[in-house]
């Protein structure tokens, strides 16, 4: 996202920004100092993360809001510290003790490591925001309700256990956890189940959420930035949010066809494409998908970013 690609968010609040997120803040509270500060109701997250965690948060504003699905935001990849010996009612630092175990071994959490890894179902935290009859499941919980959520299948890529802090007797008191996943997956729950399987509980001290997809922590802006000082802020164009999508230009009779929903020919490959503008600025004309017809394959508008 080099900087020649950015827009000042004064004169345009259509596109992409990048935010990281402190703790005790949350996805929500972002959004809301978005709003103000760009002047725009439509912002829209890629993904949230608890208040207790920090981090990447991947915010689409004005038009490109309506691209949220197809933003090439996954794997997510975590930094996380792992406290050992106790559970809490929220998995994480912010809850209350719950439960106490025994510390853990270097070797039983190897093994337990390689029993996450993959496809695994993966029951979500109570203190989450999953539906339960209509009410989220946090709600149920802060009331002291029994919340009974059913597993969710999810895909951890990769997770790694490094950092070991021992206790005198080489048990292991804390560690660092770093996981690529798919999202929806609950690292709170990974470190959960890590502990558990590993003759243990746990929960998270740290969480730290340093990409999404293409996304990466280093190209985010401080949210104090945004809150402070939202004059300096910029936003990236809306083909931003698509990078790495396959790109074809429009000539102005293909740009009016795709303004009005219509099919064109498909000039590059891949299953979906960005459609730009050939002259000018190339700004997004429309986001498509291919399909395929007689007369050869075609682009299908999916969100079209212009008026007819």
């Amino acid at each position: 996202m080099p900087v020649s690609h950015l827009n000042q968010a004064k004169t345009s609040a259509d596109g992409l920004l990048l935010v990281d997120k402190p703790a005790g803040v949350s996805s929500h509270d972002v959004v809301a100092v978005a709003r103000r500060a760009l002047h725009e109701k439509r912002i829209g997250h890629a993904g949230t993360l608890d208040p207790f965690a920090t981090g990447l948060l991947v915010l689409l504003t004005g038009r490109a809001t309506r691209l949220a699905q197809y933003v090439p935001d996954e794997p997510k990849a975590y930094d996380a510290l792992v406290r050992f010996g106790e559970e809490t009612g929220t998995e994480d630092v912010s809850g209350a003790v719950v439960r106490s175990h025994p510390l853990p071994t270097i070797d039983a959490l190897e093994s337990a490591r390689l029993s996450l890894l993959g496809t695994i179902l993966q029951v979500p935290p109570a203190y989450s925001a999953k539906h339960v009859d209509g009410k989220r499941a946090y709600e149920l919980a802060r009331r002291g309700e029994a919340v009974v959520l059913a597993p969710v299948e999810v895909t951890v890529h990769s997770l790694t256990l490094s950092e070991f802090e021992k206790a005198d007797d080489g048990s292991i008191v804390r560690c660092r956890m770093r996981v690529s996943c798919v999202g929806g997956t609950y690292v709170r729950s990974l470190a959960r189940d890590l502990a558990r399987a590993a003759g243990s509980g746990a929960y998270l001290e740290t969480l730290r959420r340093h990409s999404a997809g293409v996304f990466t922590l280093a190209r985010a802006i401080p949210y104090e930035r945004l809150r402070d000082n939202p004059e300096s802020v910029t936003i990236a164009r809306p083909i931003d949010a698509l990078e790495g999508l396959p790109i074809q230009p429009l000539d102005a009779s293909e740009i009016a066809l795709v303004a009005q929903g219509a099919h064109i020919a498909a000039r590059v490959t891949g299953v979906r494409a960005a459609l730009v503008e050939a002259q000018g600025t190339g700004a997004l004309v429309a986001l498509a998908e291919r399909i395929t017809s007689p007369t050869g394959d075609r682009w299908q508008p999916r969100v079209v970013m212009i008026d007819a």
